[in-house]
Parts: C-alpha cells; structure tokens; sequence
C-alpha cells in the first residue's frame, strides 16, 4: 500500500481538513500569514539600501570668493550632499547638526582664495556626524572624492607643476571611532520597550477574554477608560526597568557614552513608552486571541527594526519608506536617545521629537479607549 493511500484511509485525513478549515476561518491569521512574507519582500528589497546618499548639508563659507563657491557646488553636486543652508558661525554649526537638520558641514576658512593664488595647499573642513558609522563612512567617502574633483579641476586650470591645492579634511564628531556599539546600542534599547511594551499590553485585554475574567470586571463599577489605563501604568514601572537596565549594561559592557542628561532622558522616554503601549492595547482590541495578537504584535515589529533608523539610515531610503516611518514612534525615540547619549544635547534640541511622541501616545490611547467595549463577545 503506498503512503497517499494510506493517508487517505488513515484519521490523519480528516484532522487535517478540520485545521484547513480553521486557518480558512481564521482570516487574520491567514493574512498575516501571507502578508508577513509579502511586507518583508518589499521591506528588504525595496526600501533597504546601504548606499547612503542626499546627506542635508550645511556650508560655513569664511572665503565667500569665486573658489570657495565652486567648492561648494562640487560637493553639493557629488550626490553624497545636499546643501541645504548657509550658516554664519561655528556654533550655528554644531546646533544644526545636534538638532538634526543637518548630518554634515562644509567649513571654509577666510584664507582659501589667498592660499590658491599663492600656490599654497588650501585647507577646508568637512564635519561630519559620525553617530551612524555608515552615513560616516559615506560622508567621508563622499568628501574625499569631491575634493578629489575639484583638485583636478584646479591643476588642470593652472598647469601640472605645482602643489596639491586641496586639502579637505574630515572630522567626524561624536563617534570619532566609529564604533557600531555606539549607534546600535541606543536603538537596541528602544526595540526592547517597542518588542516588550507592545507584545505584553496587546495580550493583556485578550487575555482577561480568554480567561473569562472579563465578565468579572463587567459587574465592576469600573468604567473602560480606568480599566484601559490599569493595563497600562504598571507596564510603564516595567518599561523603565528595563531601560535601566540597558543603559547600565551598554555602559558596562559597550562602554556607551552618556553625555546628556539622563533625567531627561527619562522624561523624554514617558511619551514613547506610552504610544508603545497604545500600539499594543489597540492591536489587543482588534483580535479576539492571544495567539492573534502575538502575531499582530510581531508584524508591527518588523517594519520598527527596518524603516525606523535603527540599523539603516533613513537617508538612503526611498520617500515611501520615509514616509512610513514617520508613522513609527520608534523613529522619534532614536534620535531622542542618541542626541541624548552621544551628542549631550538639551531639550531644545529634542523638543519636537518629544511633542511628536506625545501626540502619537494621545492618538492611540484615545483611540484604543473608544475601540474598547467593556463586553465578553
């Protein structure tokens, strides 16, 4: 007797049918079961690049000569930079990069002309944010060709006999070594609150269902909006253990710089820990088992550890996944934590990120209350 005849005549048959028949009815998991392969094809293929280009550049131009102005068209038209401003001061510098708007500068000095004419070497600076180890390295790569261009361009107008007249220097700042320990661990703290915050509070109402603990809380006076906020403050206590517990760890065992003020850290970290819990009491208001909402919770998780900054730079992502992943709290979180940790900067600097979160943890605790319905069907 063959192995498909024994199949059919076995019980083994009918078992398999009934499962078919469940995945058939269980319509979430089946998306999720054909969508989670589907988003991850898209994720990797499409919206995951390692060459990053169209850096937002910012150019102190001391020279502002005929020169100068070429250099800056050069490296503005390399593809590694965008210029997307002209500062004054040094200090306009450091701000605009610590708050974000820009990841590199273009410094030239007062002399530049005047070293050129004279047949000296002149000297620029390209400061560059060297927090992500791989927007660095292709800043540096970047400036390094531009200047290469530019110096051909000046020895073939002035004849091959002479000294180089280029030099641009590259300094990055923050993480001059360019430790990737540096720029991962801070986003390893924020997809643990996202993983733990979102997985525990999307099977917390699931469970009381499952349970049948639900109809002893519908007898309670309790209205839905304190038993919404009940799962959730005690996971906020868990919630900054754990970051706690990740900084004294990434400190001990990474050596992580902490140059910024961890109170504020601390602070910063309420609206992200609230709008992670969001996600996950909305995602417990939408199934109807835990199995579905661990699911749900991991599908969620996916395009947090892609589309966010934490491994890939945002910059080499195509606009559509940009966009995304301004829909993403953990986006804001990242560079909360890593302005905070390596840059030491102020709240000044991170004000918008903090207002975003907040908005974001408002929008889907409201909207998780209203979905809520204090029912066991």
């Amino acid at each position: 007797m063959s192995l498909v005849e024994r199949v059919r005549r076995s019980r083994v048959w009918p078992m398999l049918w009934k499962e078919f028949i469940q995945m058939k009815r269980d319509r979430l998991t089946l998306a999720l079961i054909v969508g989670i392969p589907a988003l991850q094809l898209v994720l990797f293929g499409y919206a995951v690049q390692t060459d990053v280009r169209h850096q937002p550049t910012i150019v102190l131009d001391e020279s502002r000569t005929s020169e100068s102005r070429a250099l800056v068209s050069t490296v503005g038209n390399s593809g590694t930079f965008d210029v997307v401003g002209h500062v004054h001061s040094r200090a306009e510098v450091r701000s605009l990069i610590e708050d974000g708007t820009a990841k590199a500068a273009l410094v030239i000095p007062p002399g530049f002309m005047s070293d050129i004419k004279r047949g000296h070497t002149a000297e620029a600076q390209m400061i560059v944010n060297a927090a992500d180890p791989q927007s660095a390295a292709a800043a540096m790569s970047g400036a390094q060709l531009a200047a290469g261009a530019r110096t051909q361009a000046l020895l073939g107008a002035a004849g091959r006999n002479r000294v180089v007249p280029l030099d641009l220097r590259v300094r990055p700042w923050y993480n001059p070594a360019q430790r990737s320990a540096v720029f991962i661990v801070p986003g390893v703290i924020g997809i643990l609150l996202t993983l733990t915050m979102t997985l525990i509070t999307s099977t917390a109402i699931v469970r009381e269902r499952e349970r049948g603990t639900l109809e002893q809380l519908i007898v309670t006076p309790i209205d839905k909006t304190s038993l919404m906020l009940g799962k959730t403050i005690p996971f906020i206590v868990v919630g900054y253990a754990q970051m706690t517990t990740a900084l004294f760890f990434g400190k001990v065992i990474f050596d992580l710089p902490i140059r910024g003020s961890i109170l504020l850290l601390y602070v910063a970290a309420i609206a992200f820990i609230l709008a992670s819990l969001g996600v996950g009491l909305l995602i417990s208001t939408l199934v109807r088992t835990q199995a579905q909402a661990m699911q749900l919770s991991f599908f969620f998780m996916l395009p947090n550890i892609l589309l966010s900054g934490y491994v890939f730079p945002r910059e080499a992502m195509p606009e559509p996944a940009q966009w995304v992943g301004l829909a993403l709290p953990l986006t804001y979180f990242l560079k909360v934590l890593r302005r905070v940790l390596l840059m030491g900067v102020g709240v000044e600097h991170i004000w918008r990120e903090g207002v975003t979160l907040a908005v974001i943890a408002n929008a889907l605790l409201f909207v998780s209350i209203k979905r809520f319905s204090k029912t066991i069907d």
